[in-house]
């Protein structure tokens, strides 16, 4: 049985226009019980509070952000409406990944519903990410000796900018990220394999270079660990995506990822990023697919 981070405290004040629709953060546990996915038993709260080295940061940027002091022009960078249930809430979701990462250990997999803030860098927040979760996440397997060799992919449909800043100058950890080529970030640090995808970008396409990177990837890096990070804003209705994958080139994406993993025995920590989709159900469904993948190969 996987295990799943989720805690309750997820909607905090943000810009009216901010379109991030929050509420999935609450909705998915529900819908991932009521369609007999997952049962209650498979969640878990991670850990509160300052747990877990979070050193991959700068200390005078955590200084700021833990004390509330980050300028108004950093405030409107990260996107968020900056406040002590705000930080505490990323404080949360950051150790749920390193807690759902090592679980992953034994099981196979792990998830976090929230996570994936890959735009934050090592000394400031963007794109509504303060803290980022899947390098502390990282450094953390890697300083405990859980882990040697680390892969992240990053599906979501923006470039993991902030996690590919602070990974330049570590060989442990090799980031890979398939994103739209002319999406957020317009400046996009190099990751170790940048796959940029041009607008409109369909299943075939998508799911073809996908399946050949990533088989040439593990055999060229040898992981022992991996993460995912499943964003759903591929999908062709989302609001921010540009791309035009279906739900169901988004799922046959998750089991291309899984069965990977699956194959060569790579334990893998799945967050869920982005879904922008005007019709909320959509985002649901396209995320319940991720967790159905899963439980049908590791459960």
């Amino acid at each position: 049985m996987f295990k799943i981070a989720w805690h309750p405290i997820y909607i905090h004040p943000v810009p009216e226009n901010h379109r991030f629709p929050m509420e999935k953060y609450e909705l998915l546990p529900q819908q991932l019980v009521r369609q007999g996915i997952v049962n209650e038993d498979f969640f878990f709260e991670p850990t509160e509070g300052m747990v877990y080295d979070f050193g991959v940061h700068d200390a005078d940027y955590l200084n700021k952000l833990f004390n509330l002091k980050l300028s108004r022009k950093e405030e409107r960078a990260s996107g968020f409406v900056l406040s002590r249930a705000l930080v505490d809430r990323e404080i949360r979701i950051t150790n749920g990944s390193v807690e759902a990462a090592v679980s992953s250990l034994k099981h196979g997999v792990a998830f976090n519903i929230a996570g994936g803030t890959h735009h934050a860098f090592t000394n400031k927040a963007e794109g509504f990410s303060l803290i980022n979760d899947q390098a502390v996440a990282s450094t953390h397997l890697l300083k405990e000796a859980l882990a040697k060799q680390i892969l992240i992919v990053d599906l979501d449909v923006h470039q993991g900018n902030g996690t590919a800043q602070i990974f330049a100058n570590e060989e442990r950890v090799f980031t890979f990220s398939m994103h739209g080529a002319k999406n957020y970030p317009f400046h996009k640090p190099p990751s170790d394999l940048d796959i940029p995808l041009q607008d409109e970008t369909t299943d075939r396409e998508y799911l073809d270079l996908l399946t050949y990177h990533l088989s040439k990837l593990i055999k060229k890096v040898k992981p022992d660990f991996m993460f995912f990070l499943a964003g759903v804003d591929v999908l062709a209705e989302d609001k921010l995506g540009r791309l035009a994958l279906t739900l169901e080139g988004c799922k046959a994406r998750d089991e291309i990822v899984f069965n990977a993993a699956r194959k060569h025995e790579i334990p893998v920590m799945v967050t869920m990023g982005g879904g922008y989709a005007p019709d909320i159900k959509t985002i649901l469904e396209a995320h319940c697919n991720t967790f159905r993948v899963a439980s049908d190969l590791f459960h």
